[in-house]
Order: structure tokens, then sequence, then C-alpha cells
């Protein structure tokens, strides 16, 4: 099924991300977790793609799997930063295949051995760049984008970033979910500056459980996101006892996730780290929100 399809429920749900193992040597426990993780039967599993393309088969294979094992609707990320066209369509053909229809279509993170080429030289500079290809070929994939609610690290500004987002979902995107935000009200104030700019697609708000607190100089690194002053307190204060930060941590996304629940956001993307005893607290938390 197509998940802008599942979007139009008005009843509260939540997704699951997962990812695929790296090498061949852990890839049977690597695997068990996520199905693990899509045993929950959530509204849908997004699988991500590893740098560079390296993990494109178990990513098709686990979304393969997730579907025909569980009956819960998948989506494959693709990448676009470090491929050319022929590897894109190669791609492409494999996921249909396999009986996935939707895909995360990404650019990707830029290799370390690419920084500093010109990347005007690439098949693909930006992930529109791939979407405005994949639709003008036809294909009948429903299409999910990334956007950063407090502006890609790219971007000179949210004003830029916005309208790079208009022209994402002008060139075909579906629906947009967000990288991980730990304030709701930093979306809400990019919902209303979106919708400003005359992007209407439906947008899903990303939430990472932090249950270790060596994850956060990780996150600040790799995604730069907000983190407020009661968060960081949390983390202050149980960081070093292991059990007390996974119930904080667990207590503090499923605060958000009803937060954006009562205030009408129904659909709402977890990133699970594989982690499927985290995913079944939080939707144990939800049982009754979400039925």
């Amino acid at each position: 099924m197509k998940i802008f399809e599942l979007l139009k429920n008005d009843k509260p749900s939540i997704s699951f991300e997962v990812f695929p193992p790296k090498q061949n040597s852990n890839y049977e426990s690597v695997k068990k977790a996520a199905m693990d993780v899509a045993a929950l039967k959530p509204n849908f599993v997004s699988v991500t793609y590893g740098a560079g393309g390296g993990t494109s088969e178990y990513t098709i294979n686990i979304a393969s799997d997730i579907q025909k094992n569980y009956g819960v609707t998948s989506m494959a990320h693709l990448t676009c930063i470090s491929s050319d066209r022929a590897t894109v369509s190669t791609q492409l053909e494999k996921i249909k295949a396999a009986g996935i229809e939707n895909i995360m279509a990404l650019r990707g993170d830029i290799p370390e051995d690419m920084k500093d080429c010109d990347l005007s030289t690439l098949d693909y500079t930006h992930a529109t760049d791939m979407i405005r290809e994949i639709r003008s070929k036809g294909y009948d994939f429903c299409l999910g984008g990334a956007c950063y609610p407090e502006c890609h690290p790219d971007s000179a500004n949210q004003k830029e970033d916005l309208q790079a987002l208009k022209e994402k979902v002008d060139a075909g995107v579906d629906f947009l979910t967000t990288q991980m935000i730990f304030d709701n009200d930093l979306f809400f104030n990019f919902m209303y500056k979106l919708r400003n700019s005359g992007v209407f697609v439906p947008v899903v708000p990303g939430i990472m459980p932090i249950t270790n607190a060596k994850q956060l100089a990780r996150i600040k690194t790799l995604s730069g996101a907000y983190m407020p002053r009661k968060f960081v307190n949390l983390c202050d204060r149980f960081g070093d006892d292991k059990q007390s930060m996974v119930q904080a941590g667990i207590a503090y996304a499923t605060e958000q996730i009803i937060d954006l629940f009562a205030n009408g956001i129904n659909n709402v993307h977890i990133y699970t780290m594989n982690n499927p005893q985290v995913a079944a607290k939080i939707q144990e938390n939800l049982s009754s929100i979400i039925g």
C-alpha cells in the first residue's frame, strides 16, 4: 500500500524506522532486530540505505521481507549523491520487482572521499534531481522526502530552505518526514512557515527516543538538532544510570508524541535504532491512543 494513502487516516498512528546491517557478519542479528520492530505492526516501516549504497541489497531484502512476513507496508530509502543514473535506475527496478511501492528519496551524506570534488559534475546534486527523474520515467512509487524544521545545514537560511522544499514537492514528493526533533514548538513553527510557502503535502514529524546519554554528542554532530533545557536536564540527571535513562528517554519521547497528537498531528515517525524493546514500550504507552 502507498504511504500517502495511510497518511489520510485521521486516527493517530506511529511508524518505525530500522536500518540494515553494514556487513555480512552481523546480517542475521541486525535483520532479526529489524523484523522484531516490524512485528509490532506499526502504520509502516522505513528501511534506511547505507552511505554510497553499500547496504542497498540489504535495504531491499529487509523491506521486502517486512511486507511478506508481517503484512506491514514498507518503504525503502534510496540515496543518490554518490550514484550515477545507471545505478539509480537499477535500484528502482529492483525495488519495483520486490513489490515495494514506497521510496524515501534522499540526497544522502556526502562521502569523505567526495567532499573536495565539484558536486555540480555529478548526475545528482540534490534529492530533487532524482525525484524529478523518477517521475519523468513514469514509475508509480509513492515518494517521501526529508525536511529539516530547523533549516537544512546546507541552506543559507530558512527562507532558502523552504523554497528548496517547495521545489522538491513540485518535483513529485508525496509526503515529507522531518529529521529528529526534540522541541515540538520548533515543528509547529516550521509547519506554519511551510504552509505559508505553498507546501501542503503531509508532513510526518520524526522522534528519536534517547535511551543512552552518549548518543547526544553524536546526534548534535550529525543533525545539529536543538535540545531544549528540560531534555538536557533529563540527560544530565539520569545519563549515568542506564535503566533510569532508558525509562526517562522513553517517557520524554512518549510525551512529545502525545503532544503532537493532541495538536492535530495524526502520524509520527519513530527512529527506533533497531531497538524493538524501546519501540514496544512506546507503543504500549500509546496503546489506547493508537488502538
